[in-house]
């Protein structure tokens, strides 16, 4: 395929993305109620579904620093056109995460005429798989890493005289970003099929290099979990899965010789 036709298809899919992620940003911001009230900054009350479950998990083993109380984050808008501006911006991240699917296969289009006939039928597979593990990670994040990150960044105390009244736009970005962060990191699968099968990657290399990933696991788990054993457990397993899963993928994936 010429150079310039070649960019003509590349301008097509890129057109075509764009657009569904401007029709799920348009019912993001349309669907602001739920978006917003019912999803973003329900974390931040200590009724939160995953408090409650702390909190019966506490009470039934024993563990009083597991349940999660007193916390309190009151939100402050600086800006005439603070929260008009956030709601459009909210509204765009979203848009990106509910056309997810509708991106990869974009993508998978632009890229399978280069691909060899088996090759192209994964496409389902791809796009199936992708997607899981991206919406798998947003609810990890949603469910665990934020409500875990607030209650220490919400209840962290420099000093005595200083009250915590933060911005809502530092708020929703940071849980927005938390809960990317982590669809994003449970794409780690994907990333490495492609590493592998590029040569970049091995899954002997991956496990020579175990247990530095090991270690920086365990020291993020317990920088933003609560200070016991099981809430940094909680968070370490899946993703120690996720590495392992990894090897495995990047095994397969590997070149024939």
């Amino acid at each position: 395929m010429p150079f310039l036709q070649h960019l003509s298809e590349l301008r097509k899919y890129l057109v075509r993305a764009v657009l569904g992620v401007l029709v799920a940003a348009v019912l993001a911001f349309v669907g602001k109620e739920i978006l917003i009230d019912q999803l973003l900054l329900a974390p931040k009350s200590s009724d939160f579904i995953t408090y409650q479950w702390f909190c019966e998990l506490a009470e039934l083993w024993g563990m009083p620093s597991l349940c999660i109380e007193g916390l309190s984050i009151d939100l402050l808008n600086t800006k005439m056109a603070g929260q008009f501006s956030l709601h459009i911006w909210i509204s765009l991240l979203a848009g990106v995460v509910l056309a997810f699917p509708w991106i990869l296969y974009q993508m998978w289009r632009f890229i399978s005429p280069g691909l060899s006939n088996k090759e192209q039928g994964y496409s389902v597979l791809f796009v199936t798989v992708s997607s899981m593990l991206l919406f798998a990670g947003a609810l990890f994040g949603y469910y665990l890493i934020v409500p875990l990150s607030l209650r220490f960044l919400g209840n962290y105390v420099l000093s005595g005289e200083i009250q915590n009244i933060i911005e809502t736009a530092s708020y929703l970005n940071t849980v927005m970003s938390l809960i990317l962060a982590t669809g994003i990191m449970f794409e780690l699968p994907i990333l490495v099929f492609f590493l592998s099968r590029m040569g970049l990657t091995t899954a002997k290399g991956m496990k020579t290099y175990r247990r530095h990933a090991w270690i920086g696991i365990l020291m993020l788990s317990a920088v933003i979990t609560p200070p016991d054993v099981f809430s940094q457990i909680l968070i370490s397993i899946p993703v120690f899965l996720l590495y392992e899963v990894s090897i495995l993928v990047s095994k397969y994936a590997a070149p024939k010789s």
